[in-house]
């Protein structure tokens, strides 16, 4: 009975590992995805973390004599933009594989993701059976 039970256990460990360990490689690769956007006169430079935080904004010495303060604000909040579009398209390559049947990533992470994206039936309203 020992035997079985050992032999149960460490099959269901087996399982969960063969389960788990791409969700694992995923997780690591989202912590280290990032985005370096930088402008196309080089005087911005912007990196944008997988939560869409940015992380880094280097400016060229020079961008104090070429571009009043406003362009220079119009020129960062420019590069945070593309660098967060760019990182959501490599977050989107990183979890779709992982999605599952039936469920489309707009669902789940997209402007209108709701909760009852995973559900197949709406949830009752308060009083009503499901």
């Amino acid at each position: 009975m020992h035997d079985e039970v050992h032999a149960a256990l460490e099959k269901a460990a087996a399982d969960f590992e063969r389960t788990t360990g791409p969700l694992r490689e995923v997780y690591a690769r989202l912590k280290e995805l990032t985005h370096t956007s930088r402008s196309s006169n080089g005087m911005v430079t912007v990196t944008v973390g997988a939560h869409g935080q940015v992380v880094s904004i280097s400016l060229d010495p020079r961008v104090y004599r070429k571009l009043s303060p406003s362009e220079l604000a119009d020129a960062i909040t420019g590069q945070i933009a593309v660098a967060s579009r760019q990182v959501s398209a490599h977050l989107r390559e990183v979890v779709e594989p992982l999605m599952p049947d039936g469920l489309r990533y707009e669902e789940i992470f997209g402007a209108g993701a709701s909760l009852e994206a995973f559900f197949s039936a709406p949830f009752p309203a308060p009083g009503e059976r499901a």
